[in-house]
């Protein structure tokens, strides 16, 4: 299960600030992460683009 650091969100075109992803978290809007130290947090690579997904479905569901 591949992991995503924080700092290589953007790889995945989310360019988000950290404390938005730290609101949408806590809203519930965004992958939980995988605590790697007290410090270290990483993202689930599949859940990181089953978000992007979603968010690309609503676009299209929108826009039909």
């Amino acid at each position: 299960m591949p992991l995503i650091p924080l700092h290589e969100l953007p790889t995945k075109g989310i360019n988000y600030s950290r404390n938005y992803i730290d609101r949408l978290i806590k809203d519930g809007k965004f992958p939980k992460p995988v605590f790697l130290s007290p410090r270290r947090r990483a993202f689930i690579e599949s859940e990181i683009d089953a978000w992007v997904k979603a968010r690309v479905d609503l676009r299209d569901k929108v826009a039909a």
